[in-house]
């Protein structure tokens, strides 16, 4: 039986000639497809593509595009063979690839990033599309040639919201982004957003697991009690459990507005069903302020809070079927430790269902607040001023910020300054020093142009310091602050891999354990990730990614 018929549709409304017409002219283009709506523009038209950035209020993030074939994306990005396996796969995601010299993709598309977003075509829409810029060819070879069109296809949301799925709420909320608005007569249940992975340490990595994998079973080590759990505040997924398999949902997001929260909830309601659940338990963040931590305590069911970074190894754990004590390295932006304090660069063990803290990175302060200092990078690196002994150089160096020249009182005084133990705000420090950005405009923005600088890691042999298993990379920090920014990245890339690898080493044979378990979202940095998991194997250990869902928070 087809599943598609002339008189019974699916019908587009608009025929796919003046669809591409469209595009070849600049225009923006919102178009329904499998799991909801893209937004489509020409990735070569800088001004198309700056359009949108405006129009979507979103000025820097980079944007995923699509090309015809793997022949097309070649001549954009370097492309290994584990990358064209994922790029080919038939889950289709996008996949996170080295940008070439000189490709004519608009630097709109991913500024001051050296990597591209891409993906192929994953459904007859897709492929209609690129065979009628193509100027419809009769033969298939076109499908095997590399073609010019190059299309940015982003989610339809506005900022910060649920994908676009229903006709009417585009026509409504996608008016004032898209030029025109073009759907088809087939109802959408579920959104799911494209999955984005990236080759770490020759793995696949997750950095969104959505449509293509979603929500297929992870194999758990054996049978537990139906579980659900809610996830944390930040890149949203929900859990649910069932005999010896896990069922991690499709990415939801932040859970910082109401369209989220309906998402968050409509999502347990659906996959419960879906799986034919009742769940026995719940677990959620430590964090009492989460929604997700009060959505789990209104169930009427047990309620498990799990430390931020406890979970992480878990999931690890859980992954790679380890169930003897392991050494666990977890490298975030922010996790509320059992300390009620902000953690994010942990060293731990984990022991059955149970864990202990043996280290943590050099406290920093946080001047503003963890927020602030996400969004401000050269806070951080204020702070690191003020601790080195250097803070009258503060409103000097950072004279362009206003706040500036009260930030060195507020961290003398400890005014709404709390300290972090986070690897992120290590990477907004450095990024801070360099001057490289002051304000991120998404997540992760410093650390991912730090990355970008990379040529050849290096390494400053007295660039830390392990003291009471609190590793402080000072030295390193304030070495780098009259450095060039290539040379900078590229010891500060250099130094934390052979300093993380050390102090990880060393506690691990203290343990006597030779089993390492990485996670946490630093860990989508291919530097980093490379580096300590080569050098662990080097000196004789085990170190475990997952491979399987995010290894970030979702």
């Amino acid at each position: 039986q087809t599943i598609t018929c002339a008189e019974c549709g699916p019908r587009l409304s608009m025929p796919i000639k003046q669809i591409v017409a469209h595009l070849q002219q600049g225009m923006i283009l919102a178009i329904k497809g499998l799991s909801g709506f893209h937004l489509l523009c020409d990735a070569k038209n800088d001004a198309a593509v700056q359009r949108l950035r405006q129009r979507k209020q979103r000025a820097e993030q980079p944007l995923a595009i699509m090309v015809a074939n793997i022949a097309s994306a070649k001549q954009l990005a370097h492309i290994n063979n584990q990358e064209a396996q994922l790029l080919q796969s038939q889950q289709r995601p996008i996949v996170v690839l080295s940008k070439k010299n000189n490709q004519p993709i608009s630097k709109s598309v991913a500024p001051g990033l050296k990597w591209l977003g891409i993906m192929l075509p994953y459904t007859p829409l897709h492929y209609l599309l690129f065979h009628q810029a193509s100027e419809q060819p009769n033969e298939a070879d076109w499908l095997e040639q590399a073609q010019s069109l190059c299309l940015v296809m982003t989610s339809a949301n506005t900022s910060g919201e649920p994908l676009i799925i229903d006709n009417d709420e585009a026509r409504q909320n996608l008016s004032g982004i898209a030029d025109l608005i073009i759907d088809h007569d087939r109802v959408t249940l579920t959104r799911c957003d494209d999955s984005v992975v990236r080759v770490l340490n020759q793995q696949t990595g997750f950095i969104r697991r959505g449509r293509g994998y979603a929500p297929l079973a992870i194999k758990l080590p054996h049978a537990i009690p139906a579980t659900l759990a809610v996830g944390g505040h930040l890149k949203n997924t929900i859990c649910i459990t069932r005999d010896d398999e896990a069922f991690v949902s499709q990415h939801i997001g932040d859970l910082n507005n109401a369209a989220n929260l309906r998402y968050f909830e409509n999502s347990i309601e659906h996959l419960l069903s879906l799986l034919n659940v009742t769940p026995e338990r719940i677990a959620h963040d430590l964090h009492p302020d989460f929604h997700s931590t009060r959505y789990a305590q209104s169930f009427g069911l047990p309620c498990y809070a799990i430390q931020h970074h406890h979970a992480h190894l878990a999931a690890v754990a859980a992954e790679h079927n380890i169930d003897q004590p392991a050494i666990g390295l977890v490298l975030d932006g922010f996790g509320l430790g059992s300390d009620q304090r902000a953690w994010g660069g942990e060293l731990l063990l984990l022991n059955g269902p149970r864990f202990q803290r043996l280290g943590h990175l050099q406290p920093l302060k946080q001047p503003g607040g963890g927020d602030a200092v996400a969004r401000e990078p050269w806070r951080m690196a204020a702070s690191l001023l003020q601790q080195i002994g250097r803070g009258n150089e503060i409103g000097k160096r950072f004279q362009s910020q206003p706040a500036a020249k009260h930030l060195a009182q507020l961290l003398q005084k400890n005014i709404h300054s709390p300290s972090t133990s986070s690897c992120g705000r290590l990477f907004d420090t450095a990024n801070g020093l360099l001057g490289l950005t002051h304000k991120s405009s998404f997540e992760a923005q410093a650390a991912m142009q730090l990355e970008s600088l990379v040529t050849t890691p290096t390494i400053m042999d007295d660039g830390w310091q392990i003291k009471n298993n609190q590793l402080d990379f000072s030295p390193l920090l304030t070495a780098m602050l009259d450095m060039a920014p290539v040379a900078a990245a590229n010891l500060f890339h250099g130094t934390l891999i052979a300093g993380l690898s050390e102090w990880a080493a060393q506690t691990a044979r203290q343990q006597e354990t030779d089993i390492v378990l990485l996670s946490g979202g630093c860990f989508l940095n291919q530097t980093l990730t490379s580096g300590i998991t080569t050098t662990l194997k080097r000196d004789g250990f085990k170190p475990c990614l997952q491979t399987q869902s995010p290894i970030n928070d979702a």
